[in-house]
């Protein structure tokens, strides 16, 4: 059988992180499209102007530079083709203030960093059990 892998995008401005979810995706031999954007504004301009596929899964960090995650999140849910996306926030943001908003944003999860590599990776091995279903 054939399966067509779910696309995702990671919105994260920080090059450590970007680079550790790559190598968690290769360690739980994850072989998604993956797409990498630096903030919110680059995301929209990538899904607006479909300069890629439209993705099935964000992975979204809330602080960053331009546009954070939850203003991004918040333009995602009003817009008819983006707004069913599953999105889960990775971030170091532990302020109940932007956990209650993401959730209420209906965010998928919601990982807090930093994490030791390996606990990333078995978080990743949690999320790719997810993927897979979004996959079937």
């Amino acid at each position: 059988m054939n399966q067509k892998l779910v696309n995702i995008l990671l919105i994260e401005d920080d090059e450590v992180d970007v680079m550790n979810v790559k190598r968690a995706f290769s360690k739980n031999k994850i072989m998604n499209p993956l797409f990498i954007a630096g903030n919110g504004v680059e995301a929209l301009e990538m899904l607006k102007d479909k300069i890629i596929p439209l993705p099935k899964i964000i992975i979204l960090d809330i602080n960053m530079p331009k546009m954070n995650g939850i203003e991004f999140l918040k333009i995602v849910r009003e817009n008819e083709k983006l707004k069913n996306i599953s999105v889960f926030v990775m971030t170091t943001s532990n302020e109940d203030s932007d956990k209650i908003d993401a959730y209420n944003l209906n965010v998928a999860g919601y990982i807090l960093k930093p994490l030791s590599f390996e606990k990333f990776v078995t978080s990743v091995a949690t999320l790719k059990n997810f993927w897979q279903l979004c996959e079937m």
